[in-house]
């Protein structure tokens, strides 16, 4: 065994002092309106909220949810496409937009009918109870109670990389459809998009 020099006990003993003093970064609660961190090149919550302020605005604004009898139409959620190289749970948008609407008073979004099914098939499981002798019959759902939707929500997330000089840049674009079900026809159309720009060590994935 080598013995220690007088220098290296010295470096030794700086460098297990600063191992000590240098206290690990602390867990901090980010404010969604005071949020400073960096952004990286994919997508994340405030991308989301951006988009859908953005959109919702626009579309209150546009008069295609304002029912001309006063009350509200009723708006189902169809396909919403997840077309870029991430794993996006596509309600990061879509339920920041159905908050909006809501909270509009110009629309409603049924659960009981969807691309995917009923978001909430209880509407149907109630039903199930009807003449049975268990349960009050008092407040039990009828027939022809439930709301067909007026209105379907569609839309698609798209992602485009390019190479640009120095770095890359990434193009997410949020593309959304309001159709008239009785009719077939869109009556509004809106298209986001958020723009990223920065150096070829990043990913966007």
């Amino acid at each position: 065994m080598f013995p220690i020099k007088p220098q290296q006990t010295l470096a030794l003993g700086v460098t297990a002092l600063l191992a000590a003093c240098a206290a690990p970064q602390p867990t901090q609660i980010l404010s969604s309106r005071s949020d400073q961190s960096g952004y990286g090149m994919g997508l994340d919550s405030r991308d989301f909220g951006s988009a859908a302020q953005t959109a919702t605005q626009k579309l209150l604004t546009s008069g295609a949810v304002d029912h001309p009898g006063g009350g509200r139409y009723v708006i189902a959620i169809s396909r919403i496409t997840n077309d870029t190289m991430q794993r996006i749970d596509t309600d990061q948008l879509i339920k920041k937009i159905r908050v909006a609407l809501l909270n509009s008073g110009k629309a409603a979004i049924t659960t009981a009918v969807s691309e995917n099914g009923a978001e909430d098939d209880m509407s149907s499981r109630v039903r199930e109870l009807r003449e049975s002798k268990e349960f009050s019959q008092r407040n039990i759902a009828g027939a022809h109670e439930m709301a067909a939707p007026d209105l379907s929500l569609s839309g698609k997330i798209l992602q485009e990389n390019n190479r640009v000089d120095n770095g890359q840049r990434v193009d997410y674009t949020f593309q959304l459809s309001l159709t008239d079900l009785h009719t077939g026809v869109a009556v509004w159309e809106d298209e986001e998009t958020v723009a990223k720009l920065g150096t070829n060590n990043t990913v966007a994935w």
